[in-house]
């Protein structure tokens, strides 16, 4: 995203709501790397849940997450 990302919207609406939340994070490495989720089941489920950033501070649902978690099947031994 580099210098483009700062001039959306979104990043500095996440950005403040971040702030607001007390939450300040770090200074530490390059900051241009967009982050992900992803649920992978076991043995030939696959993945269950991929959420990838768009957007810097782009959140994944936690409800999806705990639902695609629910999903995964013990792998039979």
């Amino acid at each position: 995203m580099m210098l483009s990302g700062f001039f959306r919207l979104g990043v500095w609406q996440n950005f403040f709501r971040a702030w607001r939340g007390g939450y300040t994070g770090n200074l530490e490495g390059e900051g241009f790397t967009l982050g992900g989720v992803y649920v992978i089941g076991a043995g030939k489920q696959g993945v269950l849940l991929e959420h990838r950033e768009k957007e810097f501070g782009d959140k994944v649902s936690l409800p999806s997450v705990l639902e695609a978690v629910e999903k995964i099947k013990p792998q039979a031994s």
